[in-house]
C-alpha cells in the first residue's frame, strides 16, 4: 500500500521496480477482499460466542433439576453439598460422593459401607458453590463442625414449592 503513494515517474528506468508495483497493486486489492471477508468472519465468530457463552451461563445458573430429593430447599444453584455428620461431599451435576478414604479423595456413586446407616434426608446438608471443595476440607469441617447432629433442614422430597416438581429422583 506505501508504494501506491511513490511518483512512478522517479523510477521509470527502474523496470523491475514498476512491475514489483504492478504485482503489490494487485496483490493489495486481493488483499483488501481478503481483509474485508476475514473481519466479517471475526465478527460472525464474535457474535457466535457470545450467544453461545449466554446459553452456557444459564444452563449453568439454575440446577434444581438435578439436585436429589434429599437436597435441601431453597438454593436455585447447588454444585455440592457438605455433609458435616460424615465428611462427606456430594457433586449435585456429576451424582457422586467425594470423601477420604486410605489417603485419598475416591468419587463414587455410593456411599462407602461405614456410613450405609447414615440418613440422608435427615442428616445436615451445606451447599457449597466452588471448586473441588473437598481440597479446603479442613477450612470446612471447622467452619460446619457446629452442624452435626442438626435434623431441623427440610429437604426437597417434603417441599411444596411448585419449582421442585421435576427435581432429580436418584439417590
Amino acid at each position: 500500500m506505501i508504494l501506491q503513494f511513490i511518483n512512478i515517474d522517479d523510477y521509470s528506468k527502474n523496470k523491475p521496480f514498476i512491475s514489483l508495483f504492478v504485482i503489490l497493486q494487485k496483490k493489495t486489492q486481493n488483499h483488501t477482499m481478503k481483509k474485508l471477508v476475514f473481519t466479517a468472519a471475526i465478527l460472525i465468530s464474535c457474535f457466535s460466542f457470545k450467544l453461545a457463552d449466554a446459553q452456557i451461563h444459564i444452563s449453568l445458573g439454575l440446577n434444581i433439576n438435578n439436585q436429589p430429593a434429599w437436597g435441601p430447599v431453597g438454593y436455585d444453584h447447588a454444585e455440592f453439598y457438605y455433609m458435616p455428620d460424615i465428611g462427606v461431599y456430594y457433586n449435585v451435576v456429576m451424582h457422586k460422593y467425594i470423601y477420604f478414604d486410605r489417603g485419598v479423595w475416591v468419587h463414587a456413586n455410593a456411599l462407602p459401607p461405614r456410613y450405609a446407616n447414615f440418613d440422608l434426608y435427615h442428616g445436615y446438608k451445606v451447599v457449597i458453590n466452588e471448586r473441588k471443595p473437598w481440597l479446603n476440607d479442613r477450612v470446612y469441617r471447622v467452619k460446619y463442625a457446629g452442624f452435626r447432629g442438626r435434623r431441623d433442614q427440610v429437604v426437597i422430597r417434603d417441599s411444596r414449592d411448585a419449582k421442585y416438581r421435576n427435581h432429580w429422583s436418584g439417590r
